[in-house]
């Protein structure tokens, strides 16, 4: 029962995973651009819903819905003033201006917040720590029940969006061919500003689930920039559903990886992590493109 119950507070941490990851994974698939500052503005997305619930008095839940537009308008201005002039630089100028722009995030969030830790767990009562109990002794928490339906949800939306809507075959076809794209009247700078502002969506509500299930300060965005690497790698960059497979890897690693050793936590997940890489290189000759709504441009 304890290999189980391991297992499964696994799946429930790799459903966080998915959800801090999903975000990095959007962007990518569309603009093949590693954002450096996703785990700090996850960050940022906390400290602004905790200073919403905090000043008005409501549930962080409200609060994230305030948050929701204001964190969509900062992807439309992101792309607009840094993704947008990095991609004209090539592959590598993208990398250096997000990690700027972490640093200034970090930086920031230090001066206007200082390095107390926070943690949205005492607005949100008994569900920070409530849970049932299963045969066995088996604990199934409440929020983590309510992070894995929140990340199949938010995966199955933008799966949703990419099939069915004028704006998904908009993202998928500047996605596949930006040029040819154009050509059809598609406006590709328009699309790729729909996609940021819909990826800092998703990161908006990773971060107030991070600010739930944890505490928080302004320099724990690198971390989870870690984690949500790690879990698009496993799961195959650019593949949505592919990024809750390689959350749920990562985190019955780390799980498991905990249970030999206090370390283990960490070093069985980037165990995984390396298992992983290391078979995709052994297997370089092969197709590994993730699937993105319909196969995206090749990723190696």
């Amino acid at each position: 029962m304890m290999f189980f119950d391991q297992i499964l507070q696994g799946i429930f941490l790799g459903a966080y995973y998915a959800l801090i990851a999903c975000g990095l994974s959007f962007l990518f698939g569309v603009m093949r651009i590693i954002n450096l500052a996703h785990g700090s503005i996850a960050v940022l997305s906390a400290f602004l819903v905790l200073s919403l619930a905090e000043h008005f008095g409501i549930s962080p839940f409200f609060a994230l819905l305030l948050a929701v537009p204001v964190m969509a308008a900062a992807g439309f201005v992101l792309q607009r003033t840094i993704l947008e002039r990095s991609l004209r630089s090539g592959p590598l100028t993208p990398l250096l201006s997000t990690f700027g722009l972490a640093v200034v995030l970090d930086n920031s969030m230090f001066q206007s917040f200082g390095a107390n830790t926070r943690s949205l767990a005492p607005n949100i009562g008994d569900l920070s720590f409530a849970g049932w109990s299963g045969p066995g002794g088996i604990e199934v928490g409440q929020l983590a029940v309510l992070t894995l339906v929140v990340a199949v949800a938010l995966l199955s939306g933008l799966q949703a969006l990419l099939t069915y809507t004028p704006l998904g075959r908009a993202i998928r076809a500047c996605a596949e061919d930006p040029e040819t794209a154009e050509l059809v009247g598609i406006d590709a700078r328009h699309v790729y500003a729909a996609a940021t502002a819909i990826a800092l969506v998703t990161v908006a509500i990773a971060g107030t689930f991070l600010a739930m299930r944890s505490t928080f300060d302004p320099y724990t965005g690198p971390t989870q920039l870690i984690f949500a690497f790690e879990a698009i790698v496993i799961g195959g960059t650019g593949s949505l559903w592919g990024t809750l497979i390689g959350g749920i890897v990562l985190g019955v690693a780390q799980n498991l990886g905990s249970q030999v050793s206090p370390q283990g936590f960490l070093i069985g997940g980037h165990l995984a992590f390396l298992l992983v890489l290391a078979a995709r290189f052994a297997f370089a000759g092969r197709d590994w493109r993730g699937w993105f709504g319909v196969r995206s441009r090749a990723v190696a």
